[in-house]
């Protein structure tokens, strides 16, 4: 085999392992990405209808005759405040309490059934439990503000189908503050409840704050019980611990802050646990595990190595901090415990208290488990486990997936733990499945909702929940008896200060998702309940007495959730569960999130994907149901304002909803723009056809022409905030270059296919005598027969060199400049730099020898590099690029696996080039110390800025994840990317760089002579 030959055949073999090495990138690349999709089970709640509204009855004033205890006290308050409330009063009544002896122990404390006779004038109560008493003075005063007959209560009342009915703290304790709000940039989830009351140093309490935070919680545990719960989730457990009782001696050293704090802080909240323990609702403490401390992690750390989480002694801590606690404060009930979010966003920034997420394993959920219900069942307490988790495996995907529930739960059958699950199959949004979670294993369940809907606008528009409600609560009552309870957040869920300054019972139109929190005590109480007549009596606790007027108000509440279903949501999108990147992205992606209007390609190109291949007109109908959105406010908008002004309590109520109605109106519109071009845009980039791209154009002016107004008249209003548009902009602007990127591509691909024929041609003919095509023969015979370069590249003149090298370096610029639009010059840095430095580097191996021959051969394989690249943007710029990346695998494939070869065949030219001139071993050393440099100097860079840092400013600009995710959970969290991936990359390129200076050390010539 003559060596031309030898050469030839071991060329063709690294190409086919090049390209079947691109392929397995390719493949690789795919399923990391793993976009696929399959059918939603849709819930089917009844159509919401509008009740039969009757004139309002006028209760009687009130006289008792009933035990004097604190419950009753309470609850004659609650019915004396309603009776006040109502615009007139006619007759007396008088209410008598009978408890009949001796049955309580039959029925259980928690019976809170009972029967009502007698007549208007005279009320007699029969129970067998005080519970059941005051249950019945609490539903006559709801029947007062409902403005409805007493006497329709008369008889008997069982008790009630869930005996668990816990809210979270509402807004006790936070401070409605302007200046907080104002930003609407703030997305962290810390209430900062009792902030005030918290002082950094010693006494720690600020004894004024305190009182008007105890008042606050009075007002909350009243309003909570007549609202019909009976248990309220308390934050903080680490705060109130000493850990003087711990496993192996105290955590805190003598005179250590954290252990003064602690007492100062548990003797501050211990009246506010009496308090309700006294007025019969139940206290958890509420707490994200690991709760830490920093003395805590050190002692921890300490004693088991790490934060060992799986090691059962671990938790023996933690379980006699809380036996420490329940000594000290006999009112407290439990635990309530959540592992599956943690970190910054959810600390206060000062403090040293915070959470981390390391309960991350199955034996490490199995082990809390055991710790925590071994303590409770000692102690009388229990503890409540929320499924709700993120990350990989069985821990990750409890809350959704059955096989893993039973993974991590199956078995663990203690009687003080109760696990509590969100209703739908993922977070609090619409067009979710139910949850079938919650029709499995054998633990005590409580079932979570959300009142003021975060991705939905907190609670902004109208969103009556009622028939959703009523019908998951009634699937999952007949699918699983051990059912027994609901958690109901009233406030909480979501970044507190990003969006409307609505705090319950303190500031904003807070009684518009008032009524998700009495349907949900409601329904848990009596699942077959009558969810109009809910609404309508909600209606007439806050609004009006007026039949009409509460009528028009439950008739617009019955198309409000398809202004929320359709307006907020692309329907054909929200209907699929989507999966990508191992994760199960939400049916709102083009809101990411709460109100972020996202421009990314990622999110939208898949978008437009699955309304495309969705059937029924896709594209076009997804845009109509945005009209159709817009169609239902404008209605119910028509039809609160049409009411009668003076039949309304206050003229303040009635222009707080229009004034709701006209923001839902306003925002709806600006999102049917946004939505219809969107669509049209991912139309234009898979047809290319020029009507789509008209049709974006005028989609364009229309959004911002409504964005303009809607920045214009609600940027800095509290109540109504507007919506961040700065991601969609970002979009716009990007789609806006699109075309001139895809004609700036098709001439650089014209200049540089030109090149290559040339250089083709070239070879092969006396074309090669003219000026600038020897150096176009030069790369290109140096790229395909890189073992030529050197001969290729003798003789060439100035003009001819200049070109080898510059039009390589030009047309690389060029390319990356278009790929990104002329909007990431953090790309450019990035690639540039690299390849800078690795040219630098290899030019200085080469030394005083020819560099000629790796300028060509590199420059050759840049340029054929190049040409896929153009190739991929010609048709209709970056937007279509990423659009096909997205979604189509197998342009994806094709151009991944041979970007792939061609990147690599870069360096195994360059060597091959530069073998012919310093041998094989030394031309290896001399590209792989290159190639390190290359990877080490950005590696490095990044690792000093950090990662999440740089990812955030590259993506800002690159526009390939949502613009949200950064200021939210963090790209690298989101993705799990290991923070120190830069640094493990410095490491890499540090050894190849090593490993390359090594190879390039001349042999030593008594080594050569004995050879």
């Amino acid at each position: 085999m003559t060596t031309a030959t030898r050469r030839g055949f071991f060329a063709v073999v690294t190409a086919l392992v090049l390209v079947a090495l691109g392929l397995g990138v390719a493949f690789a690349v795919g399923d990391a990405l793993g976009i696929r999709t399959e059918p939603s089970e849709q819930m089917q709640p009844a159509a919401a209808v509008v009740p039969e509204v009757a004139p309002p009855a006028t209760p009687p004033e009130f006289t008792f005759d009933v035990p004097e205890t604190a419950r009753f006290g309470v609850a004659v308050d609650e019915l004396l405040d309603a009776v006040a409330d109502a615009p007139a009063r006619d007759g007396e009544a008088r209410v008598t309490v009978e408890l009949i002896p001796g049955q309580e122990a039959d029925s259980g404390p928690g019976d809170d059934g009972y029967e009502l006779r007698g007549e208007a004038s005279a009320l007699h109560i029969f129970a067998f439990t005080e519970v059941g008493a005051v249950r019945a003075i609490y539903d006559l005063a709801a029947q007062v503000r409902a403005a409805a007959p007493i006497t329709d209560l008369l008889g008997v009342h069982e008790r009630s189908r869930l005996p668990l009915r816990m809210t979270d703290l509402g807004a006790v304790g936070v401070e409605p503050d302007p200046a907080e709000w104002e930003s609407g940039d703030d997305y962290s989830h810390a209430s900062k409840a009792f902030a005030a009351v918290v002082q950094p140093e010693a006494p720690y309490i600020d004894e004024t704050a305190l009182g008007a935070a105890y008042d606050d919680f009075e007002v909350f545990l009243r309003h909570s019980l007549a609202n019909g719960s009976n248990a309220v989730a308390f934050p903080g457990f680490v705060e109130f611990v000493t850990f003087d009782d711990a496993p192996g001696g105290p955590v805190y050293a003598d005179g250590d802050e954290h252990r003064d704090r602690a007492l100062a802080l548990r003797a501050a909240f211990a009246p506010f646990w009496e308090r309700a323990d006294e007025l019969g609702v139940q206290v958890f403490l509420r707490t994200d595990m690991l709760a830490l401390t920093g003395p805590l992690e050190r002692a921890l750390t300490d004693r088991f190595g790490s934060l060992d989480t799986e090691d059962p002694e671990f938790w023996q801590v933690y379980t006699a901090g809380l036996g420490e606690l329940y000594e000290a404060v006999p009112a407290l009930d439990g635990v309530l415990i959540r592992i599956g979010e943690a970190g910054a966003i959810y600390d206060v920034g000062g403090w040293d208290y915070y959470s981390a997420l390391k309960v991350t394993t199955v034996d490490a959920v199995r082990a809390m488990l055991g710790a925590f219900t071994g303590q409770a069942e000692a102690s009388g307490r229990e503890v409540v486990f929320r499924t709700w988790s993120v990350g990989v495996g069985a821990v990750g995907d409890m809350h959704t997936n059955d096989a893993s529930y039973e993974a991590v739960l199956g078995g663990i059958d203690s009687p003080a733990l109760i696990v509590s699950t969100k209703y739908t199959l993922g977070d609090f949004y619409s067009w979710l499945p139910l949850n079938h979670t919650l029709e499995q294993g054998s633990q005590r369940r409580i079932v979570e909702f959300q009142s003021r809907r975060e991705f939905e606008n907190f609670g902004a528009f109208p969103n009556d929940l009622g028939p959703q409600y009523q019908w998951a609560l009634q699937q999952l009552l007949a699918a699983n008896d051990r059912i027994e309870g609901v958690w109901v957040w009233t406030q909480d869920g979501g970044p507190w200060r990003a969006g409307p300054m609505s705090l319950t019972l303190k500031s904003g139109f807070w009684q518009l998702y008032e009524l998700n929190t009495q349907l949900a005590v409601e329904l848990a109480r009596d699942p077959d309940a009558d969810v109009a007549a809910i609404t309508a009596a909600w209606a007439r606790e806050w609004f009006s007495d007026d039949p009409d007027t509460v009528e028009a108000i439950a008739q617009a509440m019955t198309r409000s959730r398809e202004a929320i279903e359709q307006g907020m949501y692309v329907e054909q999108f929200a209907q699929q569960r989507v999966f990508a990147i191992g994760l199960e992205p939400p049916p709102m992606m083009w809101i990411f999130e709460w109100d972020i209007l996202t421009g990314d390609s990622a999110v939208l190109d898949v978008m437009y994907s699955i309304v495309r291949d969705s059937g029924g007109g896709g594209v076009d109908a997804a845009i109509a149901s945005g009209a159709e959105a817009v169609g239902a406010v404008e209605q119910m908008r028509e039809i609160v304002s049409a009411t009668d002004a003076s039949s309304w309590r206050s003229p303040e109520m009635r222009e707080s909803f229009i004034s709701t109605l006209d923001y839902e109106l306003d925002t709806l519109r600006l999102l049917e723009a946004y939505r219809a071009m969107i669509l049209h845009q991912g139309q234009w980039h898979d047809t290319r056809s020029p009507a789509a791209r008209e049709e974006w154009e005028a989609d364009r002016a229309r959004f911002d022409e409504l964005a303009a107004g809607h920045l214009a008249r609600y940027e800095g209003d509290l109540d109504h905030p507007a919506f961040n548009l700065t991601a969609a902009q970002l979009g716009v602007d990007r789609a806006e270059r699109d075309p001139a990127m895809a004609w700036a591509a098709r001439v650089l691909l014209v200049l540089a296919l030109a090149w290559v024929v040339i250089g083709v041609l070239s070879a092969r003919t006396r074309l090669v005598a003219k000026p600038g095509a020897a150096a176009a023969c030069a790369t290109w015979v140096a790229s395909m027969r890189p073992w030529r370069a050197r001969e290729t590249t003798l003789g060439l003149y100035d003009l001819d060199r200049w070109l080898l090298m510059l039009v390589p370096v030009a047309l690389l610029v060029g390319t990356r400049a278009v790929q990104t639009s002329f909007l990431s010059w953090t790309h450019l840095a990035a690639v540039l730099g690299a390849w800078t430095v690795f040219a630098l580097v290899l030019r200085w191996c080469v030394g005083r020898r020819s560099p000629w021959p790796v300028i060509a051969a590199v420059g050759g394989v840049v340029v054929l590099r190049c040409i896929v690249t153009l190739v991929a943007l010609s048709f209709t710029g970056p937007g279509g690029y990423w659009f096909a990346f997205w979604t189509d695998p197998v342009l994806r494939t094709a151009y991944v696996a041979l970007a792939f070869t061609l990147f690599v065949w870069v360096f195994v030219a360059a060597g091959w080039a530069l073998a012919t001139q310093v041998g094989a071993r030394r031309a290896a050393g001399f590209v792989l110390a290159a190639v390190g440099a290359g990877l080490l100097v950005p590696s490095l860079v990044v690792g000093a800025i950090g990662l999440e840092r740089a990812l955030t400013l590259w993506n800002d600009e690159m526009g390939l994840l949502p613009w949200g995710l950064a200021r939210i959970l963090g790209i690298t969290t989101y993705l799990e990317i290991p923070g120190e991936t830069a640094w493990y990359a410095a490491g890499v390129a540090a050894v190849l760089l090593g490993a390359g200076v090594l190879l390039a050390l001349p042999a030593r010539r008594g080594a050569d002579s004995r050879g």
